[in-house]
């Protein structure tokens, strides 16, 4: 019995029915994703788990699915994903470069991950090849194919090529660890200006209040009978 994404034990296997179920079982679980409203990132990880090899948390597949994400960032971007975060975290822009984030507001959390500072044409490209994928994968099941981990990368390096879209020849210039200290220092730099733009905002709201209370009380102020007059002389006597 094997973990996995896409889960298959030995008795399946037996008999060609059941070998037959297998497939159509795979089948309904790409047309599910194909159907999916999921972003797109989500759906690239459901796909790469339809491989039979595919086993969540071991190394290989940590490093396989790191690998895959480099390629389609670089077709997308022309950058790894640590490239992206290195070339386009930057404290002086607004929402610190990034295009999408989880909450009402940029937090450090978000800083960190590539496809958050990815254009709306780079989420495109993205899409494009999850669809590719979809298509690749369903071909193969209904052909009766197994699907492994290594024709993932088969199927992308020749999509790629084929659309003319750029091809990752290495492992690219910035480490992981690079680009998260070049964010995580970005972010401090941008949250103490954030802050202090919060503060100059609120100083300068205080402020306009002042103004507009000491209006209202000198408008009342006019209102009150005799106000505005001026007192006579008494005369001597």
């Amino acid at each position: 019995y094997l973990i996995k994404g896409f889960t298959l034990d030995d008795d399946r296997l037996k008999g060609r029915d059941r070998l037959a179920d297998y497939f159509d079982e795979l089948l309904a679980r790409i047309r599910e994703i194909r159907a999916s409203e999921a972003r797109v990132y989500q759906r690239i990880r459901e796909i790469f788990s339809l491989a039979k090899d595919y086993v969540e948390g071991q190394k290989e597949t940590q490093v396989f699915f790191a690998t895959m994400q480099n390629k389609m960032h670089y077709a997308a971007a022309g950058l790894t994903a640590a490239e992206i975060v290195r070339r386009r975290a930057d404290s002086r822009k607004a929402n610190m470069g990034l295009t999408s984030w989880s909450g009402t507001r940029v937090l450090k959390r978000d800083v960190t991950t590539a496809k958050n500072y990815l254009s709306a044409k780079e989420i495109d490209t993205l899409n494009r090849i999850v669809v590719m994928f979809l298509d690749q994968a369903e071909f193969r099941a209904q052909r009766r194919q197994d699907i492994m981990m290594g024709d993932w990368t088969a199927f992308l390096d020749r999509f790629l090529r084929h659309t003319e879209l750029p091809v990752l020849p290495d492992s690219g210039k910035v480490s992981r660890e690079e680009a998260q200290a070049w964010a995580n220092d970005q972010y401090d730099a941008f949250a103490e200006r954030r802050r202090l733009e919060a503060e100059t905002a609120a100083e300068g709201r205080y402020l306009e209040d002042l103004r507009s209370s000491a209006k209202t009380l000198e408008d009342k102020r006019k209102k009150l009978p005799g106000a505005g007059k001026k007192r006579g002389k008494k005369k001597k006597r």
